[in-house]
This record gives structure tokens, sequence and C-alpha cells, in this order.
């Protein structure tokens, strides 16, 4: 026999296992914007009037979170980053232009190696990819937003995301980063106020929300993403989730009551201006302008016509 949705009968879309209970497409999508908009109000993430810039990568993640705050009535505009790497750049691309064009939401594009000369994973160091395609991933929206005067910068970190993340800092005790971690970092002078309305929405999840309201998407993972231990920490968090629905939850909101613990080894780092690009820095210059041998700084300023 079907099983039927606990609110009104109609056969099954989804079976949550935390909370436990069935629902047809409606009523998941109904459950879904609740779960956003009470983590909005619950942390404070955005007032009514604010600007939001969503980082699309066109990916699940980043394309579901463009939608709801467009359906929840926020002011949004989309920021695609073309990364350079091929073909799969190329798609991710093609894919954030069709999400764009379907919600009816401007869409800005930076692409890297046009901008820096180098595509991610095309530059000679001993640096770890991964570790300098974030660095100028979030230096590039948060300059794109700050010159544009957004008030803030959403993208679409899920609730998985956000357990392994504090799993494999805490495994390596990176107190630093621990001290961090949240649904919102407060904006700060030049840093524009980051958020992540998916904080408490597991990856499958918002796989269903896009699926319920046919939102297309990327689904290949970077290239440069195989093997990286934050997948191996989602493994394990995964089974341990299916021994025990609500362990991811817990995990992490167990975690921000806390967090203060690890607050309290927060280095104080006295911030000045960069001097090539004017933006916050420990040191003369900034790790972005140090890293790709920057002589002046980027503008992404829009011009209006």
């Amino acid at each position: 026999m079907p099983m039927r949705c606990k609110f009104c009968e109609k056969p099954a879309f989804i079976k949550l296992h935390y909370p436990r209970m069935y629902l047809c497409p409606e009523h998941f999508t109904e459950y879904f914007e609740r779960k956003v908009k009470r983590t909005i109000e619950r942390y404070k993430l955005l007032k009514p009037d604010e600007r939001v810039l969503v980082v699309v990568s066109g990916g699940k993640d980043s394309a579901v979170t463009a939608y709801v705050l467009k359906k929840l009535g926020y002011d949004i505009e989309c920021l695609h980053i073309n990364l350079g790497i091929g073909e799969y750049s190329e798609k991710s691309e093609e894919y954030a232009k069709r999400q764009c064009e379907a919600l009816g939401v401007p869409l800005h594009i930076v692409r890297v190696k046009e901008l820096l000369g180098h595509g991610i994973g095309e530059v000679r160091t001993r640096r770890p990819t991964c570790s300098y395609c974030g660095l100028t991933k979030r230096y590039i929206f948060n300059k794109f937003a700050y010159d544009n005067g957004f008030d803030a910068v959403a993208t679409g970190h899920n609730l998985d995301d956000e357990a392994s993340f504090i799993f494999s800092n805490l495994m390596h005790w990176n107190t630093q980063y621990l001290a961090k971690q949240g649904p919102l970092t407060p904006g700060e002078g030049k840093f524009v106020k980051k958020i992540k309305p998916l904080y408490e929405l597991t990856e499958r999840e918002v796989v269903a929300y896009a699926l319920a309201n046919g939102i297309e998407y990327h689904i290949e993972e970077c290239p440069h993403a195989r093997g990286a231990t934050t997948l191996e920490f989602k493994e394990v968090l995964n089974e341990m989730e299916e021994k025990r629905p609500g362990t991811k939850i817990n995990f992490v909101k167990g975690y921000l009551r806390k967090k203060h613990i690890f607050e309290a080894e927060l280095e104080e780092v006295e911030l000045r201006e960069c001097k090539v690009c004017g933006m916050p820095s420990s040191g003369e210059v900034c790790s972005f302008c140090r890293f790709w041998r920057l002589e002046e700084p980027l503008d992404f300023r829009v011009r209006k016509d």
C-alpha cells in the first residue's frame, strides 16, 4: 500500500527521517520554505528591505537558495564566478544563466581566467587547489557585494556542509575556524554580512525541493574536489544519521551552543587596508593580492546604463 502525506492523504513524495513523516510535493515545499523562513528569523539573517547578493554556482544548493529567497519576497541579484575549470565551468555558467532567467533576477558573471590570467588549477603553486579557490571566491564575492552596495551575501551551504566542516575542524582542532562558523557572519567595515539560509536543511531535502519545484541544476562535482577529506566526513555523518536520525542537526545546534568556548581562543588581529586593493588585510598586502600578484585593485562596480 503506497504511503500517504501526513496532511492531505495524497501519495507521499518524500519520507522525512527527522522529524519522521511522509509528505506530498506541496506540503514538503511548504515545510522547506517554512524552515528557511524560521532560520532567517531565528538567526536574524536578514531584514525585509536588505539587498541580497546570492552566489550561484549552477548547482542545487545555490539555485534553491536563490529560488526560495525570491519566493519569500527578498530583493535579490545573483553572482556567478566562472572558475575557468574547462568544460565543468562552462556547463556551470550555462546552468546559472538558465536558473536566473527562470527566476527573472539579474545575473552578474565574473570569469577568473579573464580577470586574473589563469583558471583555478592552472596556477603553479604549492598551495592546494581547493585552498586558493576558496580564497579567490570569498574575495570576489565580498568585493563585488561591497563595490555594488549589497547588504548581504547569501551562499547555499546546507546542514550536511556545515556538520562535516565542524566535524573536520574538530578532528584537527582548528579552533580559529571553529570560532567563526555559523549561519551568520556579521558585516564589519568592508566585509559584507554573509548568510546561509539553508543552514538547517539537509542535502537530501535540498535535492527533493529542487525536484518538487522543477529547478534544473548542474550535477557534476568539481574535478578538484575529488578525494577531499570533507567528503569522507560527510560519509561518516551520513552513516550516523541513518542509524540515529537527527544526529546532524543536533550536532550543529550543540556546536552553536558551545561556540563561545572557541571564541575565547580567537587571536586579536589588527586589520589594516591592503596597499594594493584597499580591502581589509592583516598584513601590508592582503592574501588575495599577494597570491595573484596584483599591482592594482579590481573594480567590480556594475555600470548602470
